[in-house]
């Protein structure tokens, strides 16, 4: 059988695939160990998140502050 090499896929790339999933709720945990829930309109641009509360006030949080990511199925 051949051996396929698969590419990893970037932490960058995976999670703009799934904060383009508005069906997701997104938490973020960040190094500090703060909670961040990502509301429906997000997006990436360069390294860093950018996301719209409530009060349309606009949150931008880089990408490198990021420890790790919860999602759930709304």
């Amino acid at each position: 059988m051949p051996n396929k090499k698969h590419k990893k896929k970037s932490f960058k790339q995976l999670l703009t695939k799934y904060l383009d999933i508005k069906g997701l709720d997104i938490i973020l945990v960040l190094e500090d160990g703060r909670e961040i829930e990502l509301y429906k309109n997000r997006s990436i641009v360069g390294d860093m998140i950018v996301t719209f509360d409530v009060n349309n006030g606009e949150r931008k949080i880089p990408l490198k502050r990021v420890k790790h990511v919860d999602m759930y199925a709304a």
